[in-house]
Parts: structure tokens; sequence; C-alpha cells
């Protein structure tokens, strides 16, 4: 018997090597004001707004130097009233400032008012103008998703503009985009995917479809992701784009958990970067959660979790304790800083703990963990 559930994502998908060369065409018949939204260096996208232009887009472009706050976000809004179509394409930053700017540049209400936590969570009152997305980092799976997060510096915060409508209209994950990503980003960038294979996984609200999607992701992502650190390698960049992927489909239609329950908090007290603090967490969330967990199924997850990672790192039967301490030992000799190297001190360890609980992705975490628990999680993770 299955458990009713729902699913929504994307309109469209396009995935393999080579989709990128479709993005023009495609973008030109969502509009021909075209906002392109780009990292730092706007030669990495420079490709794709030739093919812009010469589809008849006119195309104005916009850099997200940072992980994307509330001033950057009005900016963009402001500079896109004229566009027709948003496209991003970069990291997670990037995409979802575009998937925010598009879903805003609509909008009558101020920003504010559809903010989660600080804000008042309205829905949006008019639809987002198209949006496409095209990831050239494998981790977070935002062009699947129907949030964007966004940072709140006076509140030291971050958190989500949510909508059903904000679902991107196409997403175009190529993985040749990601080819030659700085090792220090795969890695990091890889981490948050895994977890988010992971904890869609062992989540109270996991369902059929999140089960077929993350089974079959997370001994992928672990595979790939040691050949990643080992030398550049195609088809591992292949696989960790497919991981990518499945994570943004399960947690947009299942959920998280504690890792991503203290990485909102601790990325806006701190500025530092999500994916290095899911990587840094992740092991030491999941010796907690099994430490914690009372429902037996859930405890059978969180063991074959244990038992992929143990194959992945050598030591196949492991539990999740040694598992956990596998995956820690791993990720640290391949270059993953902990907290405290990341500039997380106890203080911000202390203010995320109680933070954390008014946070939407603890709502599904297997176990219930106090603020003493997950204090201590950050103490091993630092």
């Amino acid at each position: 018997m299955f458990n009713p559930f729902a699913f929504a994502t994307s309109t469209e998908i396009l995935f393999g090597r080579g989709q990128a060369q479709a993005a023009p065409g495609r973008v030109a018949e969502l509009g021909r004001r075209v906002l392109l939204v780009h990292g730092r260096d706007p030669r990495r996208s420079s490709e794709l707004a030739r093919g812009l232009c010469a589809s008849g887009c006119m195309v104005q472009g916009l850099a997200v130097a940072r992980e994307p706050d509330m001033a950057l976000i009005e900016a963009g809004v402001q500079a896109a009233r004229d566009v027709q179509v948003v496209v991003a394409m970069g990291g997670g930053a990037v995409i979802d400032a575009g998937k925010a700017i598009a879903a805003l540049v609509p909008a009558r209400r101020p920003m504010l008012d559809h903010l989660e936590v600080v804000g008042r969570g309205l829905p949006l009152d008019q639809p987002p103008l198209p949006f496409v997305a095209m990831p050239t980092t494998a981790g977070t799976g935002a062009e699947v998703t129907r949030n964007a997060v966004i940072g709140v510096p006076e509140h030291a915060r971050k958190v989500s503009l949510r909508d059903p409508r904000m679902l991107p209209r196409l997403a175009i994950v190529d993985p040749a985009l990601t080819d030659g990503c700085p090792r220090g980003v795969t890695l990091a960038s890889g981490l948050d995917a895994i977890t988010q294979v992971i904890e869609p996984y062992v989540c109270t609200r996991a369902n059929a479809l999140t089960d077929a999607l993350c089974r079959d992701a997370i001994p992928r992502g672990l595979a790939a992701i040691r050949r990643l650190m080992e030398a550049e390698d195609s088809q591992a960049r292949d696989e960790m784009a497919w991981v990518s992927l499945c994570g943004g489909l399960a947690l947009a239609n299942a959920g998280l958990g504690a890792v991503h329950g203290l990485a909102g908090p601790l990325g806006g007290l701190t500025g530092a970067a999500h994916g290095a603090i899911c990587g840094a967490l992740l092991p030491h969330v999941l010796a907690a959660n099994r430490g914690a967990v009372a429902d037996a199924a859930l405890a059978a997850r969180l063991d074959q979790v244990g038992v992929w990672i143990g194959k992945a790192f050598g030591q196949p039967g492991a539990s999740v304790p040694a598992a956990a301490r596998l995956l820690a030992d791993w990720s640290r000799a391949a270059g993953l800083p902990g907290l405290t190297d990341q500039g997380i001190n106890a203080a911000a360890q202390g203010a995320a703990a109680d933070a954390a609980a008014s946070s939407s992705s603890m709502k599904a975490n297997p176990a219930p963990l106090a603020s003493d628990d997950l204090r201590a999680i950050m103490r091993a993770a630092s």
C-alpha cells in the first residue's frame, strides 16, 4: 500500500550533456526581453548571452557575486521591471536570486510580506515571470524547487520566499556546465547534494516517488564525490548533476531535516557557505538521529544510509555511528573545513540551536532533537 502524496516540479526538465545548446531558442519562446542572472564573472554566461541575442532577444545582465540578500533582490527587481523572462545560469545562489526576482517583479506587496519567519509568509499576489534555471554546480537542486533562500541581515537569518508558482518554467541541467568546477566548490556543493538525497529519504514525509529518487541517488553521489576528489571525471560530473537534480526533486516534495534546519540559521548568522556547513554537519546529524529515533521504519532507513556510506568508504556493513565517522574523516581529509574554520563560533552555534526550532526543515527530521542535542552536533562538527 502506498501512502497518498503529491509531487510538483518544474514544467519541463532537460537533462544531459549538450542540452544547454537548446537554451537560446527555448528562452526566446518565452519572451524577447531577457534578464540574464549570472555569477561574479559574466564570461561564464557569455556564450548563452550571444545565443540569446542571435535568437532575437534583448539581454540585460545582472551579476550575483554572493548569496542573495534582500538588498540584492530589490536591486534586481528594479533592474528587471521591463523584462519578460528571467534566466539564471550559475550556482545555487544565482538560481535563487533569479527565481526570487522573477517572482517579485509582478508582485504588488513588499518582499517582506512574502518572506517566511521574519515576514508574513504570504503567497504571491501575482504569478511570477517565466523563469529558466541552468545550474553550473551540482549542489542545491534549486532548478526544481519552489522557494528561494534570501538573507535578511538585520535579523541575521536566511529565510525562504516560497510559492508553488515559483517552480521554474524550464530547468536545463547540462553536466558539461559543471566541468572543471574548482575542487573546494565541488566538494562543498557535492556534499550538499548528497545531504539533499539523504535527508528526504530519512525524513517523516518521505513518499514512494522521492524514495525511488533517493535510493538511486545516495550511493551514486557518494561514489561520484570520491572520484571527483581524486581527479576530474566527466562521468562523475554527470552522476553528481543527476544526484543534485534528484535532491531538488526530493526535498521539494518530501522535506529535509536537522542539517538544513541548522544550516539556514548558521549561514544567516555568519555568512559561511551553505554547502560547506551542510557537509560539516551531515555525519554528526546522522549519528544523532540514529541515537534518538524511535520509529523502527525510520531507524531502518538510517541504517541503510549507514550501509551505503560504509560501502562507499571501504567498510561494508558499517553501523551509522561508524559510517558517520568515516564520512566526517574523509570530508576533512578532502579539505572540507569544520564549523570553527568556517568562522562559526560557539556563540553563533548557540544562537542557531535556538533559531532552528522555527525552521521548516526541522519539522520533518526523523527524530526530535532538543537544543542541547543540536549544540552537541555543532560541537562535533567544529
